[in-house]
């Protein structure tokens, strides 16, 4: 069992709040189709492109933070300030990847719906994951995490 004392205790787990963004988004588009894309363009194309780049960046993000020696889940604790890979652009690499990644599945399946789900989710993430994350590596770091904030952008 994790410590929770030790974790940001943020409201949802991220990848949970993704797939049902993700499953909402096809259930509204099965009851009520929702196009947004002119008819006859490459959509599949351009939107799994768009996929594939965002899943290459969280797996990036993913790697980077494993091989620094700290944990990737939500639920538990940080062990380092990570600042080398997508990390040294965003703060949020993974949260990043996940955006991308339901814009891209929106495009590829010409989605609305997917579209907008991708508002709640951002700001479920934004405020009830990253604020509190942001707050405990504050509390845990200090100085670190406070001149980490200062150099990199927190999405871009």
């Amino acid at each position: 069992m994790a410590d929770t004392a030790d974790t940001a205790q943020v409201i949802i787990r991220p990848p949970l709040a993704w797939g049902l963004a993700v499953i909402v988004g096809f259930a509204l588009n099965w009851l009520m189709p929702l196009s947004f894309l002119p008819v006859g363009q490459p959509a599949g194309w351009l939107g799994g492109m768009v996929f594939v780049l965002a899943l290459a960046l969280a797996v990036w993000a993913i790697v980077t933070i494993t091989k620094a020696g700290s944990n990737v889940p939500t639920n538990l604790p940080t062990t380092t300030i990570v600042e080398s890979g997508p990390y040294r652009f965003t703060r949020n690499p993974i949260y990043l990847g996940m955006f991308l990644g339901l814009i891209g599945l929106a495009i590829a399946f010409d989605n609305l719906w997917l579209l907008m789900t991708l508002v709640p989710f951002a700001i479920v993430i934004r405020y009830g994951v990253v604020a509190r994350e942001e707050a405990y590596l504050e509390r845990k770091f200090g100085d670190v995490y406070r001149g980490y904030r200062s150099r990199v952008r927190r999405w871009l």
